[in-house]
Order: C-alpha cells, then structure tokens, then sequence
C-alpha cells in the first residue's frame, strides 16, 4: 500500500478554493471519485504522498506547505478595480497574479536589502490631479515621444519602462490547458516603492495591449496596485457609472500619453477624411483607430454624426485587419513552428526581472534551484535568455 501523506485538511481545501478549482476538478487530477476526494478535506482520511504532490503542482502551491499546522499568511489579494457585474476570476487569472507576487515579492526583498532607493514616481499623484499632467510626467520620466517613435510603439514603451525600474510581464498563457481570457482579465499593477510591476495580457493585438500597458502605468503613478478589464478608451456609449473611477482616471491619463492633445490637433481634420488615412495615423502612434477618434471626437476636431459614420466603417475594417493577421500568424506558425517558447518566457518573466535573476546567479548569491523556479526555467537553459537579452 502507498504511503499516505499525512497534510493538513484545511491547508488541502484553502489551495483549492483559492485556486478557484472546483472539488470534481480537483478529483479528477488524482483520479478518484469526489466522494474520495472530500474525505482528505473533512479529515477522515489522506491522500498518497503521489497524490498529494499531483494537487500541490495543480494548486501551484509548494508540496512542503501542505504539511503546516496552520493556513500561511496568502500573498494579499489585489484590488479589483473591474465593473461590478465582472465575471469571478478563473484559475488561470488567479496563477498569473500570484506568479507575478511571487516575483514582485522577491526582487522587492532584494532591493530593500541591498538598499536600493525608492522610485520617485510610485504614487506621485493621484485621481484629483489633472489626467493631462501625469501623462506628461510619464512621458518625460520615460523619456518617450508619441510623434518620433524609435521602434515599434509597445516595443519601445515596455523597453524605456523597464529602463526606469518598471518590470513589465506579457503573457497569453501559463501552459497549453490555462489559457488568459482577456476578457477577464487585461492587466494589472503593484504599485511598489521598489520594484513596481505591469502584468499585460498579451492574447490582444498590439495597439489594445499597448493601452492597457499605459493604463497600468497610470496606476503606478497614483499608487492603485489592481486588476483592471474593459480597458477601453470608447466610453461614448457606456455609462461612466458602471466603470471605477481610478479605472476612467487611468484611461484618461493613457489616452492622453499615447495622443497628446498638442499632437493630435496638428495633425488637422484631414486625418478623418478617410479610413485609410485615419488607420495610418493609428499605426503610427501604436493605438487602435477606435482610440484615436474618440480622441478626436473629445478635442471636438469631429463631430458626432462623423464619428458615428467613421467608427462603423472602422470597425469593418478592423474585422477585415484581424482576419488578415489570423492568415499572416498561421503561415508564420506553419514555417517556424510557432513563437519561441524561451521568448515567450522572457516576455512573461518581465526582461528586467530575468536579467536580475540572472546576474544575482551567476555571482553566486542566488542558489540555482531558486533561479531556476524564479524564471520557470532549467538552469543549463539560462543561455537562451542570454541570447535574447543580447
């Protein structure tokens, strides 16, 4: 008979539930019947130190933790900033959040101990200054110009971002079967002192995930660590009320970093002439042509009548560009196989944070076996990151 595993029946059902898995799902890992199941949490009996182990790698919660006489202290849930009438978080969510506290956690630690400084724009302001004048301080402390773009936009935010001691994380997904729908969930902040961190969902195109990143931002400079969905610049057919109030300040400062109002008034009314012309000039600043006249439509270089017309043939347009870009990435995938999967890492690591891993690894003050779970990757590996981060 398999040795039993004699854990904790709270812990078990505390890494459960906050895993949001329900206990048939959760029977089903271990191939037992429900009932089974239940009798580990109610204390009549214990799982296989196999089974065990199995629910601990599913719970994505250390094996040795269900062992503890006692619940530990949880990473403090976020603040969700989304509408009311959200759906509840899923699984995957819950992962990539907890995944990035745990990284956020350590570096934080880190820099407290070696005596970094606090960053002077973490909660500089807040949701009673004016949208336009911390847009304008994210600009200048990036050092980033919204009409003389170096590279692509998003590529260039996250980059000069990063630069500043901002980690930024992009991710789809945590592994084939969790999968982020971003319709839960398209980013989030933690407003450190220290090491601030951006989560980013990276299953929408580039000029969505792009203004989600900046939205993040501007809760990084308000201090509101959060979750945000419905990042949307278009609230002219929503009501404000269904939407929190840091979450329409953030869309208020993002529109305004990515379109300045001196910017987007030079460019003159003939911009809205053509779809052709206004998708253009979307291109080029790295947002969507939805976001752009809205812009417009709130300048008052458009009028109602003209947006309504533009934003209909925008949206026929849109869904032709999308279909576009499934055939282009399918033909991509067929000749490389897919995007690489040690890139797809970085990305979801944050590049600064896998340079800092990196460097405290190989200066001997960080053990292998917490570098490699920090970066979810094998040590002998690491010279794929080194490539990419070259």
């Amino acid at each position: 008979m398999a040795d039993k595993a004699f854990i904790t029946s709270e812990i078990l059902k505390w890494a459960r539930e906050s895993a949001n898995i329900s206990v048939e799902d959760a029977a089903k890992k271990v191939s037992v019947s429900r009932e089974r199941y239940l009798t580990w949490e109610d204390r009549n009996d214990f799982p296989t130190i196999r089974q065990a182990q199995i629910l601990a790698k599913s719970f994505r919660r250390p094996f040795s933790l269900f062992f503890l006489p006692e619940i530990p202290k949880d990473f403090q849930p976020l603040q969700d900033y989304r509408r009311d009438d959200a759906q509840k978080l899923d699984t995957a969510s819950l992962f990539i959040i907890r995944d990035v506290q745990e990284k956020q956690n350590w570096i934080s630690e880190l820099f407290e101990e070696i005596g970094e400084d606090k960053l002077p724009f973490v909660g500089k302001y807040s949701i009673n200054d004016n949208p336009e004048i911390v847009a304008r301080d994210i600009l200048d402390t990036l050092k980033i110009s919204p009409n003389n773009y170096q590279e692509t936009p998003i590529n260039e935010w996250i980059e000069k971002a990063e630069t500043a001691g901002i980690f930024i994380s992009r991710a789809s997904y945590l592994h084939s079967h969790l999968v982020l729908d971003r319709d839960l969930i398209q980013g989030f902040a933690i407003a450190d002192k220290f090491t601030p961190f951006v989560f980013v969902n990276s299953k929408n195109w580039n000029a969505p995930q792009l203004f989600t990143l900046v939205h993040e931002l501007a809760h990084i400079w308000i201090a509101k660590s959060g979750i945000s969905n419905e990042i949307d610049i278009d609230f002219t057919d929503k009501p404000k009320s269904k939407f929190h109030p840091v979450e329409l300040f953030c869309n208020q400062v993002a529109a305004n970093a990515l379109m300045p109002r001196e910017l987007i008034i030079q460019l003159g009314t003939d911009t809205f002439d053509t779809n052709d012309l206004l998708f253009k000039q979307a291109k080029e600043l790295g947002v969507s042509s939805f976001a752009l006249l809205v812009r417009a439509l709130n300048l008052n270089l458009i009028s109602q009548s003209q947006y309504r017309i533009l934003k209909q043939d925008a949206q026929d347009e849109f869904e032709k560009f999308l279909e576009r870009e499934k055939i282009k990435k399918e033909k991509q995938r067929e000749r490389k196989g897919g995007p690489d999967a040690y890139l797809l890492r970085l990305n979801k690591n944050s590049k600064l944070f896998t340079r800092i891993v990196m460097d405290s690894f190989n200066n001997g003050s960080l053990s292998p076996s917490i570098a490699s779970n920090l970066l979810n990757t094998q040590i002998n590996k690491f010279q794929k990151f080194e490539k990419l981060l070259a």
